[in-house]
């Protein structure tokens, strides 16, 4: 990097900063701050969602699975999601839009407590945010890695740097920062990917141009769909874990769906996510696919192959651009799930663990909602030290195997039970669901994993714990129907936009007190 770039990289940093200070002007209480007070436009929602499921764990960890395999990391990634979230646009969206609407809900989760009990709902919130801690880690991880090849800071300089403006912004705007950041992120990330792009082309002239190119050497069974480890079994799970994944069951995804207008607002803004996530990646992922032809990565696993045909390819100013771009899918994706986070805490944790949390007014509320969300940042930084260590291994390790793993028994009950054909899975399906995926996850990845001569093929690893969380929500529910008149007017106000929903629904907004948190079961 030169004078030039760094000048791209600072202004970027200077320009996020300031819409930060803009958006703070919109936000006047915590539904202002977790959910944009539901004025958000439904195009701004969808590129939001759209740029909120992004890191720069695809310009190491995915660029490490292109240059290896190929193709495949468009298969089995961004096309589960595209899929899943076009599905989800009809069956989550509009009933997770409603959650705001008619329950009066702040936090993705804050409705559980009458949709289940007490108990569900904390053990949702606090599991959840666990695991946001570790994600949002690896993808500081990623970012650092990214800018430790082009400028030679260290790991933990680079995760302080990107943290830091991060907190900044979205702990000042919330909501409403997080997606003008990310409007702003995409036609960044547009001209980048371009620019890469065409600057790839340009160089396969000597390769047999853009459709020849595929038959040399270098990227031979580079064209086959699924391969490795991704097979059609791993290709399965991620339809199911996506689905479930970016229509909510990570929390900051769901807080776009609940930020638009009406319920219609938000099944177009799933299907703006949907269209972006099949078509764009296909421009991002082809110069990675091209990489084993233009660079020799010096990592095992390829990761850092990206940055380096970057720093081969792009003149000064356009690399500047495209690093911008990387710092953008990372800084996108972590201040939306730092809003989602202290979303939870503030409204469905902290009311649980202090009666003053219980009292607070819009006021305390709000800096309630702005500390938590630098606790969480904080957090996450220093998980994010940690990344190579033997506890997680590589980024992408923690992305796939812990991640997409750990979300299908946290998600299974909050998404399920917003549908009318689960209304008989009550607490005792939810809280079974939830502790067996997660035991499940556990013994798959460990225990039985050590015991298999060659280890548990990685497809099993992340699915086995979703299947046995959803096959055990189902059956319990049949098996024990906990279908009460109060749970069934929940899941009927989210399904309903008329007036013939339920008219009496106890209000989730409000935090329980010292009563309700020692009957859990009552609503």
């Amino acid at each position: 990097m030169n004078s030039l770039d760094w000048s791209v990289l600072i202004g970027y940093f200077a320009v996020m900063v300031a819409i930060g200070i803009w958006s703070h002007k919109r936000v006047d209480n915590v539904s202002d701050f977790f959910t944009a007070g539901g004025r958000m436009p439904w195009w701004l929602s969808g590129i939001s969602h759209h740029m909120s499921g992004y890191s720069a764990v695809m310009f190491t960890g995915y660029a490490g699975i292109a240059y290896t395999y190929g193709v495949t990391s468009f298969v089995t990634w961004s096309f589960p999601i595209a899929l899943g979230i076009a599905v989800g646009s009809k069956l989550f969206a509009p009933r997770i839009n409603r959650m705001r609407s008619r329950l009066h809900v702040a936090s993705p989760l804050e409705y559980l407590k009458n949709r289940y009990d007490l108990r569900t709902q904390q053990a949702l919130a606090w599991s959840g945010m666990l695991l946001k801690i570790v994600d949002v880690g690896a993808k500081w991880a990623a970012i650092a890695t990214l800018l430790a090849v082009f400028t030679g800071v260290s790991l933990n300089e680079g995760i302080l740097i990107t943290g830091a403006v991060t907190a900044v912004y979205c702990t000042i705007g919330g909501l409403w920062a997080d997606a003008l950041t990310e409007l702003g992120q995409f036609v960044i990330q547009l001209l980048a990917g371009i620019a890469m792009f065409v600057a790839v082309v340009a160089e396969l002239g000597d390769h047999g141009g853009f459709f020849g190119v595929w038959d040399e050497p270098g990227l031979q069974g580079h064209a086959e769909p699924l391969v490795g480890p991704y097979g059609t079994v791993f290709l399965l799970a991620f339809l199911f874990i996506k689905l479930f994944e970016y229509n909510g069951g990570m929390l900051n995804q769901a807080q776009r769906y609940m930020a638009t207008a009406t319920p219609r607002e938000a099944e177009r803004s799933a299907r703006l996510s949907a269209v972006l996530w099949l078509v764009w990646p296909l421009v991002l992922f082809f110069p990675m696919w091209m990489s084993p032809l233009l660079v020799e990565s010096q990592k095992a696993d390829g990761s850092d192959s990206y940055a380096l045909m970057t720093e081969q390819l792009l003149p000064h100013g356009l690399l500047g651009l495209v690093i911008v771009g990387f710092f953008s899918h990372t800084m996108a994706m972590c201040s939306s799930d730092a809003n989602a986070i202290a979303a939870v805490f503030t409204r469905d944790v902290a009311p649980v663990l202090s009666a003053r949390a219980r009292r607070w007014n819009d006021r305390s509320g709000l800096i309630a909602a702005r500390v938590a969300t630098v606790v969480f940042l904080g957090l996450s930084m220093a998980v994010a030290t940690q990344v190579d260590s033997p506890t997680f291994k590589d980024i992408i390790t923690v992305v796939i195997k812990w991640v997409a793993g750990l979300m299908g028994p946290i998600a299974i009950p909050m998404m399920l039970g917003l549908l009318r054909p689960f209304r008989r899975s009550g607490p005792t399906a939810a809280l079974t669901s939830w502790s067996m995926g997660l035991l499940a996850f556990w013994l798959v990845n460990y225990p039985v994993h050590w015991a298999v001569e060659g280890g548990v093929p990685l497809e099993y690893q992340v699915s086995i714990p979703l299947a046995v969380s959803l096959v055990l929500y189902v059956l319990i529910g049949y098996a024990k129907p906990e279908d009460t008149p109060e749970r069934m007017a929940v899941i009927e106000r989210v399904n309903t936009d008329g007036d013939s929903a339920a008219a009496a629904v106890p209000a989730p907004a409000k935090a329980p007190d010292a009563a309700s948190a020692r009957t859990p079961d009552s609503p």
